[in-house]
């Protein structure tokens, strides 16, 4: 739930901004799920890469970081090493927007762009950076999103790298928009995003997991199949995903690059 995503590429396994507790602040505080997470990391596969776009509490779980701690290697934004020290936490490395950094020689992972903010409490509020990710593997690409308002940062990064083969896009937490729009987008910018990244696949994350806006929880799946429609995307390019389903794209255009046969969750991409 939320922009936690577990994908498999090119041999490697990924998430994505984890957060598997049932608060988005320890366990008393923040917001409470609305479901139960669907699994815990020891249901998933041995992770490899933790992608995280940014320090709020909805998409960076110190549980998890305590958890995982340096036995996979986190990507993060500009500034966010010296809190993962607090954890014992060495195993970072940070991005700037536009920096690449190769994983075992074969992924390329880029911090890109996005228009939001960081902070854990009022004292460190934008003290380090937020940013999205581009992964790119021999025969596919992966874009992580993260939380973002709409910005004409993505037209470029589709230029730079797209086509994308998979995106995850954030579709909730908009309203209201006078107060919103500029960290958030809503499903019909979402959908805008899909088609700057030139995605050939974009599942609408960062809904129905957390009341945290004004919206009903179930408005943004609703709102961007209608957004989709009438921009005239196809169903197979921009959809969504339930809580802990599992996709593999070459059920969906008979392409194999993300597909794991015989993984033990029976797919590539999970909405966690």
């Amino acid at each position: 739930g939320q922009s936690t995503c577990f994908v498999q590429m090119d041999g490697f396994n990924i998430l994505t901004d984890p957060i598997f507790s049932s608060r988005t602040i320890g366990e008393w505080f923040g917001p409470k799920r609305l479901r139960p997470a669907p699994c815990q990391l020891a249901d998933l596969p041995k992770i490899d890469i933790v992608l995280v776009s940014h320090n709020h509490y909805d998409h960076l779980d110190r549980a998890i970081v305590k958890e995982l701690g340096n036995s996979v290697k986190w990507y993060i934004p500009l500034g966010l090493r010296e809190w993962f020290k607090k954890f014992g936490v060495t195993n970072v490395v940070e991005l700037d927007w536009w920096q690449e950094a190769m994983h075992e020689g074969k992924l390329k992972i880029i911090g890109t762009p996005i228009q939001h903010w960081s902070g854990r409490h009022f004292f460190d509020v934008n003290s380090t950076l937020w940013c999205s990710f581009v992964v790119k593997g021999p025969n596919s690409s992966f874009f992580h999103c993260g939380d973002t308002g709409y910005c004409s940062a993505f037209k470029e990064i589709g230029r730079r790298f797209g086509p994308i083969t998979l995106a995850a896009i954030p579709i909730g937490s908009y309203e209201p928009r006078w107060f919103l729009r500029h960290q958030h987008v809503n499903p019909s910018e979402a959908c805008q995003i899909h088609l700057d990244l030139k995605s050939s696949h974009s599942i609408g994350v960062h809904w129905g997991t957390f009341m945290m806006s004004d919206e009903h929880y179930l408005d943004p799946k609703l709102h961007l199949e209608e957004s989709r429609k009438r921009r005239g995307i196809p169903a197979e390019e921009v959809f969504t995903l339930r809580i802990g389903e599992t996709l593999g794209l070459g059920a969906v255009n008979g392409v194999g690059a993300f597909s794991a046969p015989g993984s033990p969750i029976g797919g590539d991409v999970v909405v966690v």
